[in-house]
């Protein structure tokens, strides 16, 4: 019987690129990046932030995250999704929208057949910082460091997805090596 690898598997064994997005999910803001792995070499292909207004209403919102995550996938075809888990804090109101704004990305993510991975904050800032309870400028210093950027991205939103992408492909290349 064969052995049939998918996309991913196949792409780590042969050391071909491997291309991930990372995703910050929010209603107001979510941010997304795109960053590649070939060897040991980690690149950003490209980061951004989907806003959306609060003067709309929800269901709009959603929809507007859920198009602008569709066309990321399109345009950059990557092989898996790394997003945040979510953090709920005292604001009940908070975590529920956000956590609705998180649905909608999934649904875009496995519509497109994509693999999604979840990371926790604290996974995020231990795999990028090597501190779990970094905060967001000690992450921020770390991402720009890793991809040798000129500057730290001016939002956090897009900061934090580019450290969860690098999570990601921290993450899958020490469970090749584990194999």
């Amino acid at each position: 019987m064969k052995n049939i690898l998918n996309t991913s598997e196949w792409l780590l064994r042969y050391n071909v690129l491997m291309r991930v997005l990372g995703i910050d999910p929010g209603i107001a803001r979510t941010g997304w990046a795109v960053i590649e792995l070939q060897s040991s070499k980690f690149n950003v292909q490209s980061y951004g932030c989907i806003e959306t207004s609060s003067k709309k209403e929800a269901p709009q919102r959603l929809v507007e995250i859920y198009e602008e995550v569709l066309k990321i996938i399109k345009k950059y075809s990557p092989a898996e999704m790394a997003i945040e888990e979510l953090f709920f804090n005292t604001n009940s109101k908070t975590a529920f929208i956000v956590g609705q704004a998180r649905g909608v990305i999934i649904l875009a993510a496995a519509q497109k057949k994509l693999p999604i991975f979840t990371y926790t904050p604290l996974q995020v800032k231990l795999s990028v910082s090597g501190y779990g309870k970094a905060d967001k400028a000690q992450v921020g210093k770390m991402v720009k460091a890793i991809l040798n950027l000129k500057q730290i991205p001016k939002l956090d939103d897009t900061c934090d997805a580019i450290a969860i992408g690098l999570t990601h492909l921290f993450s899958r290349r020490i469970n090749k090596k584990a194999k």
